[in-house]
C-alpha cells in the first residue's frame, strides 16, 4: 500500500516558524558560527575579568584599572572610521580570520609577560591600546559577518542569538576566570583567550552563506568600480544624510545618556532612597540581566524593524523608567525593572538590526564606524553628565526626568513624522538605493 503523501506545512505554521527566534540557527553556518563566538566570548571576558584583577594588584589603585578600560576603549572614539573602511575594503572572512589571529597574537604575548614576571602598568597600557586598535577592524568585521550568513529576513534573529551567546560567554568567562587563575594561575587565562580567538579564525574559512544571504564579490569589493572610491568621507556622508540614521542616533544617544546607566542611577536609588544594600542591588542587576536575555529572544522574532519601532520601545522603556523612579519600595521596583529591561533589550536588537541592513553592503562597514564613534562618546560623556543631573535632582529626579525627556523626545520625533516634514536627502545611488529627495515621513 503507498504512503500517502505528507501535506505541505500550512501557511500559519510556515509563518509561525519564520518568526521563531532561533530561525537563524536553521543555517548551518550560523550554528557554527554561534558556537565560536560563545567560545570567543567567554576567553574575551575570562581575560578582562583577570586583568581588571591584575591592574589592581600591580598598581593597587583603582584609577589605574579605570584608566586601562579607558585606553582600550578610546581607540573606537579615533580609529573607528578607519576600521569601517578597512571592512569595506577587505574579503569579510580574511578580515575576521587575520584581526583575530592578531588579537590572539596579542593574548599569548600577554599570557607569556605574566608568566615570566615581566608585566608593568605600561606594558599593560601599550596592549590595551594595540587590542582597541584591532577591535575597530574585528567588531564590525564580525557582526556583517555573522549578517552574511543568512537571509536578510533573518538578521534579527541572528543579531538575537548573538546577543544571548555575548551573555552566555560572559557569564562563562567570568566564572572560568576564578577557577583558571586559582589553578593554573593568571598567564593561563590569557592564553586560555588567545586560543579562543584562533578557533574563531580556523571556522571561519569554513563559513558558507546560506541561499538569500547577500553575497560579497569574491575580490572583496562590494559593488564598486573603484577601491578608491571607497573612502571614509563617503560613509559620513551616507550616515549624515539618511534620516533614519540620524534619527536612530538620536533614540539612541538619549537612552544612553539618561536611560541606560542602571549602574549608576539604580544603585544610587536602592541604596539611597529605598534604604537597601549591596545585595539588594545585586537582586536589581540579577533581574535586569534575566530580562535582557528574554528581550534578545523576544527582538530575535523580529523580521524588518523599523526605527519607529525602535523609538516607540524606547519611548516604553522611558516610562517605565520614570514610573520605577517613583517606587517606593524595593519590591515595586523589582516587579518595574523586568519589563524595562525587556522592552529595552527589543530595542536594542531592532535598532541593530536597522543600522546593519540599511546601508549599501559595499557602506555598511564605514556606517558601522561612524555609529561605534558616536556611541563612544555617549559612553564616555554620559556617566559625567548623568552623574551632574543627579547632583542636582537626585537618583529619583534622574530616573523620573530622563525618561520623561526620551519619551518626550521620541514623541515630538513621530509627531514630525507624521505631520511629513520633508528633509532635503540627497543619496548617491548604490546597491538599488534611491536616488533624490527623501521626506523624514517615509525615512523610517
Amino acid at each position: 500500500m503507498p504512503c500517502a503523501p505528507v501535506p505541505p506545512p500550512s501557511p500559519d505554521r510556515a509563518r509561525a516558524a519564520s518568526r521563531s527566534p532561533w530561525r537563524s540557527l536553521r543555517h548551518r553556518g550560523m550554528r557554527w558560527w554561534s558556537a565560536a563566538n560563545f567560545v570567543s566570548n567567554a576567553g574575551t571576558w575570562m581575560q578582562l575579568t583577570v586583568q581588571n584583577l591584575l591592574v589592581l594588584h600591580i598598581t593597587g589603585s583603582a584609577a589605574a584599572t579605570g584608566l586601562s578600560m579607558s585606553v582600550q576603549a578610546a581607540p573606537a572614539l579615533f580609529v573607528s572610521l578607519l576600521g569601517g573602511a578597512a571592512v569595506d575594503r577587505w574579503p569579510r572572512k580574511l578580515t575576521v580570520a587575520v584581526s583575530q589571529a592578531l588579537l590572539g597574537a596579542v593574548a599569548f604575548t600577554t599570557a607569556l609577560l605574566v608568566a615570566l614576571d615581566r608585566i608593568d602598568v605600561t606594558s599593560l597600557l601599550v596592549l590595551a591600546a594595540v587590542t582597541g586598535v584591532i577591535a575597530t577592524v574585528d567588531g564590525p568585521a564580525c557582526a556583517l559577518l555573522g549578517n552574511d550568513l543568512v537571509p536578510v529576513e533573518d538578521v534579527p534573529s541572528a543579531i538575537g542569538v548573538g546577543a544571548l551567546v555575548h551573555s552566555a560567554g560572559r557569564l562563562a568567562g567570568t566564572a572560568l576566570a576564578g577557577v583558571t587563575v586559582g589553578f593554573l594561575g593568571t598567564s593561563a587565562a590569557y592564553a586560555a583567550n588567545g586560543l579562543s580567538f584562533l578557533f574563531v579564525a580556523s571556522v571561519v574559512p569554513f563559513l558558507r552563506p546560506a541561499p538569500g544571504a547577500v553575497k560579497e564579490p569574491a575580490t572583496g569589493v562590494r559593488a564598486v568600480p573603484a577601491r578608491a572610491e571607497m573612502t571614509v568621507r563617503e560613509g559620513l556622508v551616507y550616515f549624515a544624510r539618511r534620516p533614519r540614521l540620524v534619527a536612530l542616533a538620536g533614540i539612541t544617544g538619549l537612552s544612553s545618556v539618561f536611560g541606560r546607566n542602571y549602574g549608576l542611577t539604580l544603585a544610587v536609588l536602592v541604596t539611597g532612597p529605598l534604604a537597601g544594600g549591596a545585595g539588594a542591588f545585586g537582586t536589581v542587576s540579577t533581574v535586569l540581566a534575566v530580562g535582557g536575555i528574554v528581550g534578545a529572544v523576544l527582538g530575535a522574532r523580529l523580521r524588518r524593524p523599523s526605527v519607529r519601532t525602535v523609538g516607540l520601545l524606547a519611548a516604553a522603556g522611558a516610562l517605565l523608567q520614570a514610573v520605577a523612579g517613583l517606587s517606593p519600595s524595593l519590591a515595586v521596583l523589582l516587579v518595574l525593572v523586568l519589563p524595562m529591561a525587556v522592552v529595552e533589550s527589543v530595542s536594542d536588537t531592532a535598532g541593530t538590526a536597522v543600522l546593519q541592513t540599511d546601508p549599501p553592503a559595499h557602506l555598511r562597514g564605514r556606517v558601522l564606524g561612524v555609529w561605534s564613534s558616536v556611541g563612544t562618546v555617549w559612553s564616555l560623556g554620559g556617566p559625567p553628565l548623568l552623574g551632574l543631573l543627579m547632583e542636582w535632582a537626585g537618583a529619583r529626579g534622574a530616573l523620573v526626568g530622563g525618561g520623561l525627556l526620551i519619551a518626550g523626545s521620541v514623541g515630538a520625533g513621530l509627531l514630525v513624522r507624521r505631520r511629513g516634514v520633508p528633509v532635503a536627502v540627497t543619496v548617491t545611488a548604490k546597491d538599488g538605493d534611491v536616488t533624490g529627495r527623501e521626506a523624514l515621513g517615509t525615512a523610517a
